[in-house]
Formats: C-alpha cells, sequence, structure tokens
C-alpha cells in the first residue's frame, strides 16, 4: 500500500496484553525509591552516590536494598518497554493499512515530542527525567535501525554490550591504580571532588534558579543516559527484535527464553552492585576518589538487570493471563484481581504517573519548596516513595473505574495523531 495517511488511531484496550503492562506499573515503584533520593539535599553523599554516608542501621539497610535492587536497573527496563511499544505501534499501523513509511514518521513525531516533554519536566520540575534520554534515542534508533535484519539488531546489540564491557574494564583497572594513590594526597582530593554530585538543583531556594541547574543537569543526562551510556540503545535494539516476536504478548509461546533470560540477568542485576553496596555500608573499604568506578560496573550490570527484571514480568504476565476468566470483565479489578488490576491500571497510565510522581515530589522536598527533604534519612525516604507510588496507584485505580485515559497519555496521542483520542477504555 502507498498511502502516506494514518489509517487507524492508539491502541484500544482490547488490544492490550497484561506483561508490559504490570512491568510498567511496578517499576514505577522502584523509579519512585530510585529518584527520591537525590532529594537529601541536607545529607552529605560520598561520590557520585545519591545516598547518604551517615544514618541508623535502618538507614543503611534500606540504602544497600535500594543499591543492589534498584539503582540503574528501573531506566533500562523501562528503555525496553519504551522500545517493545514502539514496535507495537508500528506493526498495529502498518497492519492496518498505513504505509512503511508514514509508520516511521509517526514513531519520530512521537519520539521528538517526548523529547519536548522531559524539557519542560526537567524546567518544571525534575533534573533527573528520562523521557528525554528515551526521546533522543528514539529518534537515533528509528533513524538507524529499525527497518534492519533480525540478526543484524542482535549483531549491534552484542558489538555496544562488548564496548561497554571494555571501557568498564578499563574502569576498573584506572580505578585500582587511582587506589593506589594516599587519600590525604591533593590529587586524591582533586578527583574525589571532580567526580562528587551536583545537588545544587535541590539546594537552590529560588525556584527560577533551579530552573537553570536543572536544565544544564538534564541536558547531559539526556545526552549521557540516552546515548553515550549505550545502555539505553541497546535496549531498544533488543526490543525491536522482541516487538517482531511479540514475546511480551504471548510469553507462553517463550517461557523457556524468559525463564533463562529471568535467572541470568537477576543474578548479574544483584551481583553486580553487590561492591558498592557493601562499601555503603562500611563493609568493603574503597578510597573516595577510587570510587567513582562503581558507576560504570552498575550501568554494565543495571543492563543485565533491567532485561531480568523484562522477563520477570513477562512471566507474571503469562500467569495472570491465565488466571483470566474465560469471559474477562472490562473492569481490570475484577479480571486480575485488586493488586494485580491495580498495577495495571497505573501501567495504562504510565506517563501520567510518571509525572505525577515529580509534582509528589519537588515541591515538598526540594529547598524551592517545603523543603522537607533536608529532614528525612534514607529509610524515611523509603516510606515517602512508597506513599507516592500508591497515591498514582489510587489515582490510576480511579481513572480506570471511571473510564478516563491519564491526562498526559491524551496529551501526548492528540499531538501525535492530531485528533482527539477516543474515550475507549
Amino acid at each position: 500500500m502507498t498511502t502516506t495517511a494514518l489509517t487507524r488511531g492508539p491502541v484500544q484496550a482490547a488490544e492490550r496484553s497484561p506483561a508490559p503492562d504490570l512491568a510498567r506499573g511496578f517499576m514505577l515503584l522502584l523509579i519512585a525509591i530510585a529518584n527520591t533520593p537525590f532529594y537529601l539535599w541536607g545529607s552529605e553523599v560520598a561520590g557520585m552516590s545519591s545516598h547518604p554516608v551517615d544514618g541508623s542501621v535502618v538507614d543503611k539497610v534500606a540504602a544497600f536494598l535500594i543499591i543492589v535492587l534498584v539503582d540503574l536497573r528501573t531506566y533500562p527496563m523501562f528503555a525496553f518497554l519504551f522500545g517493545y511499544g514502539m514496535m507495537q505501534l508500528y506493526n498495529r499501523q502498518v497492519s492496518s493499512g498505513t504505509s512503511e513509511e508514514a509508520g516511521r514518521k509517526l514513531l519520530q513525531k512521537r519520539n521528538w515530542l517526548l523529547l519536548a516533554f522531559g524539557f519542560v519536566h526537567a524546567a518544571l520540575l525534575w533534573m533527573g527525567d528520562v523521557l528525554g534520554a528515551y526521546g533522543l534515542a528514539g529518534l537515533l534508533m528509528v533513524w538507524l535501525f529499525f527497518q534492519v535484519k533480525d540478526r543484524t539488531l542482535l549483531v549491534w546489540t552484542g558489538v555496544l554490550c562488548g564496548l561497554l564491557a571494555i571501557g568498564t574494564a578499563f574502569a576498573v583497572v584506572g580505578a585500582w591504580f587511582t587506589a593506589q594513590i594516599p587519600a590525604d594526597d591533593p590529587v586524591a582530593r582533586e578527583i574525589a571532588a571532580g567526580f562528587a554530585s551536583s545537588t545544587d538543583a535541590m539546594t537552590s531556594t529560588s525556584y527560577v534558579a533551579s530552573i537553570g541547574e536543572r536544565l544544564l543537569f538534564w541536558a547531559a543526562g539526556t545526552v549521557g543516559q540516552g546515548v553515550l551510556m549505550l545502555v539505553v540503545p541497546m535496549m531498544l535494539l533488543l526490543a525491536f527484535w522482541a516487538g517482531r516476536r511479540r514475546i511480551l504478548e504471548n510469553p507462553g509461546e517463550h517461557l523457556t527464553l524468559l525463564r533463562r533470560v529471568a535467572v541470568v540477568g537477576l543474578t548479574i542485576g544483584c551481583l553486580g552492585p553487590l561492591p558498592s553496596a557493601l562499601d555503603h555500608v562500611g563493609a568493603l573499604a574503597v578510597p573516595d576518589h577510587a570510587a567513582w568506578v562503581f558507576l560504570p560496573v552498575q550501568v554494565l550490570t543495571g543492563f543485565f538487570g533491567g532485561l531480568g527484571y523484562v522477563a520477570l514480568f513477562g512471566l507474571i504476565g503469562h500467569r495472570v493471563a491465565q488466571r483470566r476468566t474465560s469471559a474477562p470483565s472490562r473492569n481490570l479489578l475484577v479480571t486480575d484481581g485488586p493488586f494485580a488490576g491495580a498495577v495495571q491500571a497505573v501501567g495504562k497510565r504510565s506517563l501520567t504517573c510518571y509525572l505525577l510522581q515529580s509534582v509528589l515530589c519537588a515541591p515538598v522536598l526540594a529547598a524551592w519548596g517545603l523543603g522537607l527533604g533536608q529532614y528525612l534519612s534514607s529509610w524515611s525516604m523509603l516510606l515517602y516513595a512508597v506513599l507516592v507510588w500508591g497515591l498514582t496507584v489510587a489515582f490510576a485505580v480511579w481513572q480506570e473505574q471511571t473510564g478516563r485515559r491519564g491526562p498526559a497519555e491524551v496529551a501526548l496521542r492528540r499531538l501525535v495523531y492530531g485528533r482527539p483520542v477516543a474515550a475507549a477504555r
């Protein structure tokens, strides 16, 4: 077909499978847990970590678990789900008669809009926005790789993973040599200061001044996280490959693959951060000027951890789908049970709930707002993150029960498709 016009609108509820929405909904809890420690602006942190160096035993336990299970594991998984969603959108459009060229243009328009959403999100509230990184990586990966053969997708994933592994190995060797420098040496102090985390966007009492600080951080993070760290491009390439096979829509046909990826990915994903976690609680002594090595190790193993989480939720989605009634209700809470239904409701509105987290955090915790982040600790901030996620769950369930889409999803779809979105659930 040669037409360049779109022949259908966005996805309808009946076309959704549970696994992606379960993954998005639950991982938003982990995203809240990963992001909120950056709001502990009144506490001293070591190096590039967001976790306070001081605190009670409970604080240490909370930070240890977050480092091992959450840090730099959530954004790779969401990158995979983002890429998988792009392939789903494209496949639906082309199968409905839209030309391949028009389908790709639709994806690129959506990626540009996500980049714009990320810019506004960072300017208004949250310096660590990931929408811009996903939008930028999406633009590049769709342009370069969206139509290549499956083998090419896997080969390039391997090439990028190899480059990341080599870079990590060099970092480990470099850190070992750096660690030989005495801690009181001026060079050591200069290295440690160079890798220290910036908290200016959090500590500024002026909202206007904080905008510039957030945008500087966001610009560097968008390019670094979206492209230079390689994890997001690798995840998108694998997501394109998996989306062509509908692995998350039909997990029952890929159980062996999902089980193997879950076991291997989660094992590597949990073992990789252990040195960093042990160092944080004082069980492993790594000099401050060499502790920057934890970042590249976390990035590399976070790639595998993110894949492990994707596979795990593919397996969970398969179990949820098996338990569905033969005549499912339009109400997810009835069809899949209160918990699974509520998590899916969040996943269906993941963009809205992600942005809502910043609304519930930044004005309350940052210095330019109420400034409560100064008075919280690791364990109390963990509780706050869970509370924030719980509020987004309540909001999503209310919207699901009343037949509403998330407002951010409505806005994005109207901008992408150029016409009002139907109110179908």
